[in-house]
C-alpha cells in the first residue's frame, strides 16, 4: 500500500522540523525574553527591547516617570525624517508592553530627534 510516497515523507520531515524549531523558541533561548503585559495595572518597569517594524529592527528604551505619570521613550535606529514611524513604534510598543488589556496609549506633546534617537513621551489611556 502506497501512502503518498515522497510527498508523505516530505510532510513528515517538515512537521518534525517545525516541531524542532518551535521547541527552540521558548523564552530566553535566543537571549531575548519578551513578556507581554496582560494585567489590570500599568506596567511601570523600565524596558529595553529590540522592535521589528516594517522589515527593520529598532531599539526601544523607556522609563516611567511618576511625577508626570507618563513614559519617557527613546527609539534608536531611525533617521530624522522618520517621525511617523518612531511615533508608531513607541505608541504600539507601549500599548503592548505596559498598558492594561483594553487600554490604548497616546503621545504627550511632540517627539524630538537628536543624535539618531527619537524621544517621545507617552501614557496609557
Amino acid at each position: 500500500m502506497r501512502l503518498g510516497g515522497h510527498k508523505l515523507l516530505m510532510k513528515l520531515i517538515c512537521l518534525m522540523l517545525s516541531a524542532t524549531l518551535l521547541a527552540g523558541c521558548k523564552a530566553g533561548s535566543n537571549g531575548i525574553t519578551i513578556n507581554q503585559h496582560s494585567g489590570g495595572e500599568v506596567q511601570t518597569t523600565s524596558r529595553s527591547e529590540p522592535v521589528f517594524y516594517n522589515g527593520k529592527t529598532y531599539q526601544l528604551d523607556y522609563t516611567y516617570t511618576k511625577s508626570s505619570k507618563a513614559f519617557d521613550m527613546r527609539v534608536s535606529g531611525m533617521g530624522p525624517k522618520q517621525q511617523k514611524e518612531a511615533e508608531a513604534v513607541a505608541i504600539s510598543s507601549l500599548r503592548h508592553f505596559a498598558c492594561p488589556d483594553g487600554q490604548s496609549s497616546q503621545m504627550i506633546g511632540a517627539p524630538s530627534y537628536a543624535d539618531g534617537v527619537w524621544s517621545v513621551q507617552a501614557k496609557c489611556i
